[in-house]
């Protein structure tokens, strides 16, 4: 792939980007979901996004620039047979739906997290195993 860029693994970063996705989480239980579902959708992407960066660091590998976040969920399609196309599609959905909160004032209606909560949860979980098992 030569979009990614040839970096050393770095395991103290890992564990330290493991640290922040476990803090982000924490921090995502006290959020109103009724008022604040805009910014919980926001956060479970940037958890599954911090995971997956994780992914591609412990393989070797960084994203960065234009289309990055793109790339990274295209590397996990080819390289992360732990996830479904099922989950795939819901990664690249919740990247641009993320990109519509941040860059167009967008807003998602409590029942979108609804219906998609326990779907992207399995995915963080999934993502959590890959780095830990990644990690050695």
């Amino acid at each position: 792939m030569d979009e990614l860029i040839r970096v050393t693994p770095d395991r103290e970063k890992t564990k330290s980007m493991a640290k922040m996705v476990e803090i982000t989480l924490e921090m995502i239980k006290t959020i109103n979901a009724e008022r604040f579902s805009s910014n919980i959708v926001k956060e479970y992407y940037d958890v599954i996004r911090e995971l997956m960066t994780a992914v591609l660091l412990l393989d070797g590998y960084k994203t960065q620039g234009e289309g990055a976040h793109k790339k990274l969920i295209e590397y996990m399609e080819k390289n992360c047979r732990q996830l479904t196309g099922r989950e795939i599609s819901l990664v690249d959905e919740l990247r641009i739906t993320r990109n519509r909160i941040a860059y167009d004032g967008f807003f998602v209606k409590e029942d979108y997290l609804a219906r998609r909560e326990a779907a992207i949860l399995d995915i963080i979980s999934k993502l959590r195993s890959l780095v830990k098992d990644r990690a050695g």
